[in-house]
């Protein structure tokens, strides 16, 4: 039976409709909105896996280019290998605000797929894929927490607005994700064009207000379909088992709790770990999982003990202080701007190389290709947390982490007809223990400076963290990795002096509450600014020169009309420009021509070819040109390919002639100056302006041409 709902979000009619494709899923819905359709799919097994203690999630979204009506690209024109860089950030955020919300210890393996099957160019499917699986999740037989809802926020000429179409993005000062439930925020992923906090704070339940109609619609369809939840059989906890652990292993726990260092705090809870299981004897060999999660639950509950009732943190530092700051810049010689930011256990080195048009990421998406003249990849190596694995490409936290840096980073790059390189940055993270996203952003930020890049301001970052129980609640500064792994929310706030350029929030309970989101930004604020202070300490502005080893960008206007001299036939003329100057040449439709080399002086000669060619004559230049035909009255001199002007005889020297060939021939080469230019195109030249009047025989400044006419 098909079953349809519709409800109006930002003047588009969103539509939920099951019982028509995919019936085999454990539910599935097409989710359509405006012509943007996406099919969402979830199904979960019927046996648990006894092997894990996780939940067994994982979350496919998949971009098919035939939704946009266009062949792919590639030579195999078909959608292969790894997912994109934006499939793999939609995935993510569509897998993080729903894990919160499965029961515990829920071990079925389940999966959701989203598949976009239809793009109109105006609405993007990136949010669909959470409000589809939510949607989907609800209609079918797996236990969850929801429904939740999803929509993007953006503000144009200071006025909010729900859903702004792919265009109207690009000049909104504010481009938010808020996903939420009936009555809180769960997640909130994107940022701003260095915007206050009241401000944001504005826009993020703007969208929790809007997104209730989505619920709405979500709870009619799941009452239309009438599906029964499966029933979770809890497993009855082992008390004398619990109890002989507690007395053997908490005080050790607690203990070990207070030890500073990562390192050796892990150490310490690896040994008790291992020494409470050995003391327990053969009794319990093969329960090893069960006293393992009773032990890693000892060390959560203890963990927020110490921080909820006895008023301390780990690291002993108050809640709203911010671990020890080290920062240098120049680190890296022949790079062309590194950063080096230490924040307590937390270090990462950021590498900016500069370069040219030609090496902007190209990258297919529905919408078409796109340029992208700024990139941050971020790397995370195993031994930066003392891990021994095999090195691979990026993983998606990777991807997530670096999409995020990036976000914070690009609202302060000049403007791209300002400073005409492609930028990128990559962040090695050295060590970790909490928020190695945000030290990526603080060191990006030196390496922007170091390097000579005109940013607005310097930004840097923090991430924050939660523990509530009841009425008790703590937010926490500049959270540590246990502390994000025990605490209830982690959430990255990045910025200038002025204001936020990104926000990523993630929720371990059902929903926040405005209060604490309020306190948690009002005290990421003054840890934002307390670290900026001291990265100014090291440098303070961008530096007035790039460095020595990056390359030299040249872009000058031509004439449209001129392109095709500049290219010559088959790109003949261009590739010997570039051949002769050692440099990459790039031109546009529009004329503008971009030279890049790693010396000036090439730099500075191709420039003079470019401009030679390209450029229209002007009054007053002066130009090298060849003798094409002799008249009685004058000579015509060819300055430029296709362009001539006209030597009149009374402008050849600064005496009088009898005959023009009497001082120049057809095919001599001669330098002339261009002195009028008339309404109608004709260009006037002059010899006699560059030579002597009161040398009578003038100075030779022809060339004769080997075989005169």
């Amino acid at each position: 039976m098909e079953i349809s709902f519709k409800t109006q979000i930002g003047g588009e009619t969103l539509s939920i409709q099951t019982g028509k494709v995919a019936k085999q899923a454990s539910g599935s819905v097409w989710v359509q909105y405006g012509e943007t359709i996406v099919l969402v799919t979830v199904v979960s097994t019927g046996e648990e896996r006894p092997d894990v203690d996780f939940l067994p999630l994982s979350v496919e979204y998949q971009e098919k280019i035939y939704a946009a009506g266009r062949i792919p690209g590639n030579y195999f024109r078909r959608e292969i290998g790894r997912p994109s860089e934006k499939e793999t950030l939609t995935a993510r955020l569509t897998d993080r605000p729903l894990r919160p919300l499965f029961p515990k210890g829920y071990c079925f393996e389940t999966q959701v797929i989203a598949t976009v099957l239809s793009m109109d160019k105006v609405n993007d499917p990136d949010i669909l894929a959470l409000n589809g699986a939510s949607a989907a999740l609800e209609i079918s037989d797996i236990p969850f927490d929801g429904p939740i809802a999803m929509v993007r926020v953006g503000r144009i000429d200071g006025e909010l607005i729900v859903n702004p179409s792919i265009e109207q993005r690009k000049i909104s000062d504010i481009d938010v994700i808020v996903a939420g439930s009936k009555t809180g925020v769960i997640m909130v992923e994107g940022g701003g064009d260095m915007v206050s906090e009241a401000e944001m704070i504005e826009a993020i339940y703007y969208g929790h207000e809007k997104l209730q109609p989505i619920i709405e619609l979500q709870e009619k369809l799941k009452e239309s379909v009438g599906v029964q939840k499966r029933v979770l059989e809890a497993a009855a906890p082992d008390k004398e088992i619990a109890e002989k652990i507690q007395a053997e292993a908490g005080p050790k726990i607690a203990e070990a709790l207070s030890i500073a260092g990562k390192i050796e705090r892990k150490k310490a809870l690896s040994d008790i770990k291992a020494q409470t299981f050995e003391t327990l004897g053969e009794a319990y060999e093969d329960r090893k999982k069960d006293v393992y999660r009773i032990l890693n639950d000892m060390e959560h509950d203890l963990c927020r003990d110490m921080i909820l009732n006895q008023g301390r943190r780990i690291d002993n530092r108050q809640f709203d202080e911010i671990r020890p700051i080290a920062c240098e810049a120049g680190i890296l010689p022949r790079v062309h701007g590194s950063g080096l930011f230490t924040r307590g256990e937390t270090q990462v080195l950021a590498a900016m190389t500069l370069g040219s048009g030609q090496d902007e990421q190209r990258v297919e998406t529905l919408s078409g290709e796109e340029t992208k003249p700024f990139m941050l990849h971020y790397n995370f190596p195993p031994y930066c947390v003392g891990e021994v694995k095999r090195p691979g490409g990026p993983s998606r936290r990777d991807i997530g982490h670096g999409t995020l840096a990036k976000r914070a980073i690009e609202k302060v790059l000049p403007p791209k007809e300002d400073f005409e390189y492609t930028i990128r940055i990559v962040s090695e993270v050295l060590e970790s223990n909490g928020s190695s996203s945000m030290g990526t952003v603080c060191a990006a930020s030196l390496a922007l400076m170091d390097g000579g890049v005109p940013i607005k301001d310097p930004v840097s970052g923090i991430a924050m963290g939660l523990v509530a129980e009841g009425e008790k609640i703590v937010v926490l500064s500049d959270i540590l990795g246990d502390e994000d792994h025990t605490g209830d929310m982690d959430f990255k706030v990045a910025g200038t002096k002025k204001g936020i350029t990104a926000v990523q929030m993630d929720i371990k309970i059902k929903e926040l509450s405005r209060n604490i989101l309020e306190k948690a930004l009002d005290q990421a604020k003054a840890g934002r600014l307390h670290i900026l202070e001291k990265m100014q300490e090291t440098i303070n502005a961008p530096r007035k020169e790039l460095s020595p080893y990056a390359p030299i960008v040249y872009s000058v206007q031509i004439s449209p009309e001129r392109i095709g001299d500049i290219i010559g036939p088959g790109g003949k003329m261009i590739r010997s420009i570039q051949s002769d100057t050692d440099t990459q040449i790039e031109i546009d439709d529009s004329g503008i021509v971009k030279i890049a080399a790693l010396k000036k002086d090439d730099a500075d000669k191709a420039m003079e070819i470019v401009k030679g060619i390209g450029m229209d004559p002007e009054i007053g230049e002066t130009y090298e040109g060849s003798v094409v035909k002799i008249t009685d009255f004058g000579a015509f001199v060819q300055i430029k390919p296709k362009t001539e002007g006209l030597v009149h005889i009374s402008e050849i020297a600064p005496y009088r002639i009898k005959k023009v060939t009497d001082e120049i021939q057809q095919g001599d080469t001669i330098k002339v100056k261009v002195i009028d230019i008339t309404p109608e195109g004709r260009i006037k030249l002059s010899r006699k302006a560059l030579m002597t009047s009161d040398n009578k025989s003038g100075p030779d400044n022809r060339k004769k041409h080997s075989n005169p006419q």
